[in-house]
């Protein structure tokens, strides 16, 4: 059997070819996939071009070869900001967002051919790329606030009420309904919905809503398979934590359920104390954590 690292060179070395990491026309579109990564993550309404360069981690020079490369095709133009007259702008043209329709085009169907051929293991293999992926792109994962509704968090919540149906045995899938009728405490200013970024892959969730006077509860922790193990429910902990003190709020409760002991050792190790129930089936523990 060969050893972890012969393995994973030999993974690195498949990802290069099937990707086109070394053609000098990545896709087929005329340019490599420096160049291509670049313009991917250049938007319509505008980009900070240092946040790109420090997403894709390229060196200033680099930078600027890829940027006049493009400015060159007519894809893309920069400017300088007129807030801060440090920072540097790239915005999309009309040339350049039909060249990302093409490239999407392209690559979604190479991903379809993939998947295909991956026959009835596609469930598994797509997995292990979450995995893969996730684990590579831990040191650029983002919380950001988002809506109840929106169609992230209503798949989010989707995977986290089919995970306690799974898990607890009091759970049912009849006492979970999408949209929630009570999205609207969600929302700021009654609460906040956050989820976890992993690229454009949603990888976590976690929720606030309040209960009344300066006290609220913390709903719907879920973390995608692929990014367990990485600390990012605690960061989600944090996260909503400072959401409600930024709120004001002086109290934060819980509830939870037995079966779920990896969240139940997150609480207990983050402060959170037992408090008198609250709520009702399929809760079985309640818990709360001053501010």
């Amino acid at each position: 059997m060969l050893d972890h690292i012969a393995r994973l060179r030999r993974f690195n070395r498949a990802v290069m070819r099937e990707v086109g990491a070394l053609d000098t026309s990545f896709l087929g579109r005329g340019r490599p996939l420096g160049a291509a990564r670049v313009l991917q993550l250049v938007q319509a309404e505008g980009t900070d071009i240092a946040l790109i360069r420090d997403r894709l981690d390229l060196d200033s020079g680099l930078m600027s070869r890829f940027l006049r490369s493009l400015e060159r095709e007519g894809l893309i133009e920069t400017s300088t900001d007129p807030v801060d007259r440090r920072r540097r702008i790239a915005r999309l043209t009309a040339l350049g967002r039909a060249e990302m329709d093409a490239y999407d085009s392209i690559g979604r169907a190479q991903a379809a051919r993939l998947v295909a051929s991956a026959g009835s293991r596609a469930d598994e293999v797509v997995s292990a790329m979450d995995l893969i992926a996730t684990l590579l792109n831990r040191d650029q994962l983002s919380i950001r606030p988002a809506d109840p509704d929106g169609p992230e968090a209503l798949a989010c919540l989707q995977a986290y009420f089919d995970e306690l149906v799974a898990r607890v045995p009091a759970a049912r899938p009849e006492m979970f309904t999408l949209p929630d009728p009570a999205s609207d405490s969600y929302r700021p200013p009654q609460g906040r919905f956050l989820i976890a970024w992993s690229d454009d892959l949603p990888v976590g969730c976690v929720s606030l809503r309040p209960l009344g006077g300066l006290v609220a509860e913390v709903k719907r922790l879920w973390i995608h398979d692929s990014a367990r193990g990485q600390g990012l429910a605690r960061r989600l902990m944090t996260a909503i934590e400072d959401e409600a003190r930024a709120m004001g709020l002086r109290t934060l409760k819980l509830d939870t359920n037995s079966a779920l002991t990896e969240a139940l050792a997150l609480y207990r190790a983050t402060g959170w104390t037992a408090t008198p129930p609250y709520t009702d089936t399929p809760a079985d523990v309640w818990l709360e954590k001053p501010l």
